[in-house]
């Protein structure tokens, strides 16, 4: 088993719901919860919409990385997501990698770890609650120094 950190965020429909069900597709199809933040509000980065929710989840999985970002992509449309384009956009649910072990993995689909989790507070507010001392494999910070260093200004509230 390897563990996988994995960020949830949305900001249309039913999010209380959407999050649940998201939560238990993970745990049936990619593995275990072992560790989840609270769910926090944040403001949109890069556009302007309404407030996103955002959540990170530690799980424990058997399926490789291409395996898993397969698996992210199917719940997201099991769950509603319409992808219309490229850009940031409004969205049921998002699902990204943010860390597969201390895997580092860079190919045409798939960057591991997350390429810009050291930009964006929404991120690394709910990840340092779960994993403080996570370092990061390619920048070599641990999470919580990485949040102090960041320069995202946007807003992330604690809601649940």
């Amino acid at each position: 088993m390897t563990e996988v950190y994995i960020l949830l965020g949305g900001n249309l429909g039913d999010k209380s719901k959407i999050f649940k069900e998201t939560r238990k597709q993970i745990s049936e199809s990619i593995g275990p919860i072992t560790k989840r933040s609270s769910v926090y509000a944040t403001e949109a980065w890069g556009f302007e919409s309404e407030l996103f929710w955002n959540q990170a989840l530690l799980s424990e999985t058997t399926l490789q990385p291409h395996e898993l970002m397969k698996q992210t992509q199917a719940i997201e449309i099991m769950m509603g997501r319409i992808k219309k384009s490229d850009q940031y956009e409004a969205r049921t649910i998002d699902i990204d990698i943010l860390f597969y072990g201390d895997i580092q993995l860079n190919t045409t689909d798939l960057t591991i770890p997350h390429p810009k989790i050291g930009d964006r507070r929404f991120v690394l507010v709910p990840l340092n609650e779960i994993a403080p001392e996570l370092i990061h494999p390619v920048i070599g910070l641990s999470i919580q120094t990485m949040l102090k260093q960041c320069d995202d200004s946007l807003k992330v509230e604690r809601i649940v």
